[in-house]
């Protein structure tokens, strides 16, 4: 949480489950890397992409186009980071609570999306679909 690193930063865990990932964005604000535990992501950083496993380590400054996701059969898991802190706010904005985090990721409902794509430009970023 932003208070606990003085705003410096947001580290959080990602389980990314098979087939899933965000649709191309931008983030305007802060600058994310990544760092792959578990599974395989194909990840897209502007015109370059990477098949990432564990160990791989990657970096996307903002204003950087960029997407993932988990290319096989097999839940993903990854620590990122993102340079300041604040992106965890819209993250509570816009997330469902979960009882188990290791029960499957629910599908993405219309009213889900919806409520992800207003809330978006209030922490700058900027879907592309």
């Amino acid at each position: 949480m932003s208070e606990d690193t003085n705003g410096q930063y947001t580290l959080f865990e990602l389980r990314v489950d098979p087939e899933i990932g965000p649709p191309p964005h931008i983030h305007h604000r802060e600058d994310e890397a990544f760092y792959i535990q578990e599974g395989e992501l194909e990840f897209h950083l502007g015109d370059r992409t990477v098949i990432a496993t564990p160990g791989t380590f990657l970096y996307s400054p903002k204003g950087h186009l960029h997407h993932f996701k988990n290319i096989t059969n097999q839940r993903a898991k990854m620590l990122v980071w993102c340079i300041p802190a604040g992106i965890e706010k819209y993250f509570a904005e816009v997330g469902v609570p979960v009882d188990d985090p290791e029960s499957p990721s629910r599908p993405a409902t219309p009213e889900a999306i919806n409520r992800v794509l207003a809330a978006a430009p209030k922490y700058g970023i900027e879907f592309i679909v």
